[in-house]
């Protein structure tokens, strides 16, 4: 008996190794021949001995598409977000879940619409606040050199097989092309966000202008939450950053940053079947230094955005470069 209760416990290491690569529990659980609920019931004993007062198994962080395609839960608030910015913005939960339903073919209930509006604070009792930070739209603007406007969104892939999402915040500078930086993690918080673009300004040698109505630079991005957060906000008022936003359904007003991540997309996530965090973040990282130091852009004369930076650095450009949007 206490062979066999040896032998349970050691398999049950081995699928907290397993799902902590990203692998899913029912799989894992059925290859090694241990019953979920005494898998969860183990992790439960473990979270109470730690004097975590948390209950039950945590919310699944995905729905699926009526074409059984995973969204995580990070994309559908973004898509809340959106939402609540445009004409949708007078609707309660349940009538969100309708527009989730009808406009991006979730398979989600009210009570789950629900939980995720409460989690973004945008119940139709709390969205009445105002928010502590200006809205600024996003205009046109000739751009004459780096370091003048920086796009920024975020992406997200899946590890292979499994219900487990990695995400990626990534900014680029209009006038070169160049990722300025990039986070990327299991979640994707604003704080995260922040810590990458403080990193980054420091990287790009950018100053904080001390004029009180200047701006060290524009970063224009979507209506997603970690954008619309108090964290972000209060970011872009030390950094002297003007914070400007798209309106809802206009991501060619993003245009840079969508084109990156479509290519991303392309070339490196469809390339490879990722199936642990560890492989993802390799990826990703190999993938924006190609990107970075080599990757031919057409719209550069065939430069990487390293050369073309380095050459209007150095006056080598043929012409003067303007980049209006």
């Amino acid at each position: 008996m206490k062979k066999k209760r040896v032998l349970i416990n050691l398999r049950l290491e081995e699928i907290k190794l397993w799902v902590s690569e990203g692998f899913s529990v029912l799989r894992t659980t059925i290859a090694l021949g241990v019953p979920r609920s005494l898998y969860y019931y183990h992790q439960k004993a473990n979270t109470e001995e730690e004097g975590v007062g948390s209950r039950g198994r945590p919310p699944i962080g995905y729905s699926f598409t009526v074409l059984d395609s995973r969204i995580s839960d990070e994309q559908i608030k973004e898509y809340l977000m959106e939402a609540i910015e445009g004409e949708e913005g007078i609707y309660g939960y349940r009538k969100l879940n309708h527009f989730l339903r009808k406009e991006y073919q979730l398979i989600i209930n009210p009570k789950k619409t629900y939980r995720l509006c409460k989690e973004l604070e945008i119940l139709l009792p709390q969205r009445g606040k105002p928010s502590p930070h200006q809205k600024n739209w996003a205009k046109q603007h000739e751009i004459t050199g780096p370091n003048q406007l920086w796009q920024i969104d975020i992406k997200y892939g899946s590890l292979e097989n499994t219900g487990y999402f990695y995400f990626l915040a990534s900014a680029i500078d209009v006038f070169d092309r160049s990722i300025v930086g990039y986070y990327r993690g299991p979640d994707c918080k604003a704080p995260s966000i922040t810590m990458m673009l403080t990193q980054a300004l420091m990287d790009r040698g950018v100053e904080i202008p001390e004029g009180k109505d200047e701006y060290s630079l524009i970063i224009r991005s979507d209506n997603g939450p970690q954008f619309l957060s108090k964290n972000f906000g209060e970011f872009c008022r030390v950094s002297k950053i003007f914070h400007e936003r798209i309106p809802p359904k206009s991501p060619d007003l993003n245009a840079y940053i969508e084109s990156f991540h479509s290519g991303l997309e392309k070339e490196c996530y469809r390339r490879f079947n990722i199936q642990s965090y560890d492989e993802a973040y390799y990826r990703i990282d190999e993938y924006i230094n190609f990107y970075n130091e080599r990757r031919y852009h057409g719209s550069l004369g065939y430069l990487s955005p390293k050369q073309y930076l380095e050459a209007y650095q150095n006056q080598e450009l043929l012409r003067e470069e303007t980049v209006r949007l």
